[in-house]
């Protein structure tokens, strides 16, 4: 039979999660007797040869009930289904897909974030993708080239939340090393991963990592780097700490990076301080782990053509 579209998991996956599965892994054998699909049809790989179509529609139908609520993650590849998911399984639906989803305003709010964020040109409408429901539908304005670019920015709204999420669960060390990595790939240290260190201390305003912009050492970029969950938002103390740290070390340059946001009264202090700070948000984190491959790889690379009119052209 064809592969069940990722809406069609979500009911199933919801229904064995709530029985004590614990990961997606565990719930691929149910799936797969759920839907009849052959060991050929539950082994097909995506494109990228890197993960199954199965693996890839039950991780997206995950995906989209914990943004409505429905599914918490303790731990990082771990879901749990929350009282929300409970009360909707307790209803007895027929079916959960995007329509049932829209009932939760988390669920609008993320998906109105993810358009907002796609390229000018993108459609604000909904488009067919494998992120998006195949019955919504196509406005026939929009070009293929603007439903490409608005279900590409759909799929980068759901991997800065998923990063978000793994940096939040990984270690203070690990954390601390990926921002050091960012900055390099970033092009800080002329891009030479020798002239940047992950340090850390203990305490607040300490020094988490030093990035040399130069051969020795002369001029430096140092970072702080704050593991903070979801709502908890960095103010002007530790900021104030930071530049600090800062000072006792004679720098002119930081970079305070944290998963969460800062307040209003931490973005107002760095600009009237003497050093250059600047300030990356969860939001901007991810965007730029991203841009520049850091923490992420590459699933799928699609080419696109255009008739090059130089070669038909009259000599």
């Amino acid at each position: 039979m064809a592969m069940p579209t990722y809406q069609a998991f979500m009911l199933p996956l919801l229904g064995l999660l709530a029985e004590g599965r614990a990961s997606i892994k565990a719930c691929l054998p149910d799936l797969q007797r759920h839907f009849a699909l052959s060991n050929e049809e539950a082994a097909e790989l995506l494109p990228s040869g890197q993960t199954s179509v199965l693996a890839s529609r039950a991780h997206w139908a995950r995906t989209y009930m914990a943004k409505a609520g429905l599914l918490a993650s303790p731990r990082r590849g771990c879901h749990e289904v929350t009282p929300r998911g409970l009360a909707l399984l307790a209803e007895r639906p027929e079916l959960i897909d995007n329509a049932v989803l829209e009932r939760f305003e988390e669920f609008t709010d993320w998906k109105a974030a993810s358009r907002a964020a796609a390229p000018a040109g993108a459609p604000a409408s909904p488009v067919s993708s494998p992120t998006t429901s195949a019955t919504e539908p196509i406005i026939p304005e929009d070009t293929p080239q603007d439903r490409l670019r608005a279900a590409h920015a759909e799929l980068d709204a759901a991997l800065a939340d998923e990063l978000l999420d793994a940096l939040r669960q990984t270690t203070p060390a690990r954390f601390e090393r990926l921002v050091v990595d960012l900055l390099i790939a970033m092009g800080y240290g002329k891009g030479d991963p020798t002239r940047a260190r992950a340090i850390g201390k203990s305490g607040d305003g300490g020094i988490d990592g030093i990035v040399n912009e130069d051969a020795l050492g002369l001029d430096a970029v140092y970072v702080q780097a704050k593991r903070y969950a979801d709502g908890n938002t960095v103010g002007r103390p530790a900021v104030q700490g930071f530049v600090g740290s800062m000072t006792g070390e004679s720098a002119t340059k930081g970079v305070f990076v944290t998963t969460s946001a800062f307040s209003a009264g931490a973005l107002e202090y760095v600009r009237f301080v003497q050093q250059r700070v600047v300030l990356i948000d969860g939001a901007r984190l991810a965007r730029l782990m991203i841009a520049h491959g850091v923490g992420v790889r590459v699933e799928e690379v699609f080419t696109t053509h255009s008739l090059d009119a130089q070669v038909f052209d009259e000599i």
